[in-house]
C-alpha cells in the first residue's frame, strides 16, 4: 500500500493568488517567481497553472530549461543572472532574459560572440547589499549594457528590498524600505526603461512601489512574510495541504513519557496517536509540543519531538486523516513555532511525499 503522507497542490489557488496581486497592483505587469521548483509545489505544475502570468522568474537555467521543455512559451527571466560565457549561448537557445549584477557579468557580455541581443534586467543595490550594482555605479553599468552588441536595447531596471514586509505605520516602520526606495529613484533617474521594484511583501504593502513589473513569490503560493499574519489576512489561499493518517493510537498512563529523550509527559491518562510523517518527509524536527495539526478537521498538538506524536480524540483510529498544514491551519503558525518562515516548510517537502493535484 502506498505511503499515506501526501502534499496536495490547489492551482486553483495558485490561480486566485494571481488574480489578487494583479488586483493589487492593476497598472503593473507581474513576473510569477517559481523558483525552488516553484517553492517545493512542481515547477512544471505551478507554472501551467500560472500561465496568465506575463513572465516568470527562475534562479537557474535548469529551470528555464524545464519551464521550454514542458511547452511554455512565456518570457522567463534568470534572476541570479548567468555565471560563465558559456551560459551566454544558453540564454539565446532558450530566449530567456537576465539579470545582471556585477561587473564580472559585464565583461561576459562585452566578448559574447555574435547571436541574437540578450534582454537584461539591471539591478541596483539599493540597500540590501547581497546582489546588485552599488548606486554611483548604475550609470556606467547601464551605459556599458546599452552600447553592447549582444544586449537587447530596453533595459529593465530593478532592486530588492531587505524589509519590505515591515509596512509603513508606526513610528519608524517601513523607514528602510522608504530608504531603498529613494536610492533606487536617484540612482535610475533618466535612464529609460522600465522599473521592477516589489517582491510579495511589497506588493501587499507597499503600493507606491509597484512601478512596472511586481515579481511575487510566497504571495502566489498563498504565504505571508508579514510578521503575525497569514496569507488569508491578504485574502489569498494556500497552494499546498501536507496531510497524513494515523498509523496507530496508543493509550499512554498518565506520567508516562512520550518520544526521544522523554521530553513530553502526560498529563492524564490519554490516547496518543502517531501520524505517518516526520522530518524525512519535510515536516520540522524543531516544531515544539503544542504545535498544532487537525486530526479528522479538529485542532490537536504534536506531544514530545516530532517523530510523529500527538493527542488523540477518545474515538480516533488507525487511518484517520491528519492534516499538517493548509486550508484551516496555516503554514505560517507552523513555521513561527518551529522558527522559521512559511517558505521554508513548504520548499523543504521530500520526494518520499506524493504529490497530488487537485
Amino acid at each position: 500500500m502506498a505511503r499515506p503522507t501526501s502534499a496536495t497542490i490547489h492551482t486553483d489557488a495558485l490561480r486566485h493568488n494571481l488574480s489578487g496581486v494583479r488586483a493589487r497592483a492593476p497598472g503593473s505587469r507581474v513576473m510569477a517567481v517559481v523558483k525552488a521548483d516553484g517553492y517545493g509545489h512542481g515547477l512544471e505544475r505551478v507554472a501551467r497553472a500560472l500561465q496568465g502570468a506575463d513572465a516568470f522568474g527562475v534562479a537557474a537555467l535548469s529551470d528555464a530549461e524545464r519551464l521550454r521543455a514542458a511547452g511554455l512559451s512565456q518570457p522567463i527571466v534568470l534572476l541570479s543572472g548567468f555565471d560563465d560565457p558559456d551560459d551566454i549561448p544558453q540564454l539565446r537557445r532558450l530566449n530567456v532574459q537576465t539579470v545582471v549584477h556585477h561587473a564580472t557579468q559585464l565583461a561576459i557580455l562585452e566578448q559574447a560572440p555574435d547571436g541574437d541581443p540578450v534582454r537584461c534586467w539591471l539591478k541596483v543595490d539599493s540597500g540590501m547589499h547581497r546582489l546588485g550594482f552599488a548606486p554611483e555605479d548604475v550609470r556606467d553599468a547601464y551605459a556599458r549594457l546599452r552600447a553592447m552588441p549582444a544586449v537587447a536595447d530596453q533595459l529593465v531596471l530593478m532592486n530588492h528590498f531587505a524589509s519590505s514586509d515591515e509596512f509603513a505605520g508606526a513610528a519608524g516602520a517601513g523607514a528602510q524600505t522608504r530608504a531603498q526606495m529613494q536610492v533606487f529613484a536617484d540612482a535610475t533617474a533618466g535612464l529609460d526603461g522600465e522599473r521592477s521594484l516589489a517582491n510579495s511583501a511589497a506588493v501587499l504593502g507597499w503600493p507606491d512601489a509597484h512601478a512596472d513589473w511586481i515579481r511575487p513569490g510566497g504571495a502566489l503560493y498563498g504565504i505571508s512574510v508579514v510578521d503575525g499574519t497569514t496569507g488569508a489576512d491578504f485574502g489569498l489561499r494556500p497552494a499546498m495541504t501536507l496531510g497524513t493518517r494515523l498509523i496507530a493510537v496508543n493509550r499512554v498512563r498518565k506520567g508516562e513519557r512520550i518520544g526521544y529523550s522523554a521530553t513530553w509527559t502526560c498529563p492524564e491518562d490519554m490516547a496518543v496517536g502517531v501520524a505517518a510523517i516526520g522530518y524525512g518527509d519535510g515536516y520540522p524536527r524543531h516544531a515544539p509540543s503544542g504545535t498544532r495539526v487537525l486530526l479528522n478537521g479538529v485542532p490537536t498538538d504534536i506531544v514530545g519531538r516530532v517523530s510523529m506524536d500527538l493527542r488523540a480524540q477518545p474515538d480516533a483510529r488507525p487511518g484517520d486523516p491528519v492534516i499538517l498544514w493548509g486550508d484551516g491551519l496555516p503554514v505560517e503558525s507552523i513555521a513561527a513555532g518551529a522558527g522559521t518562515i512559511g517558505y521554508e516548510l513548504v520548499c523543504s517537502i521530500t520526494r518520499r511525499v506524493r504529490f497530488v493535484e487537485a
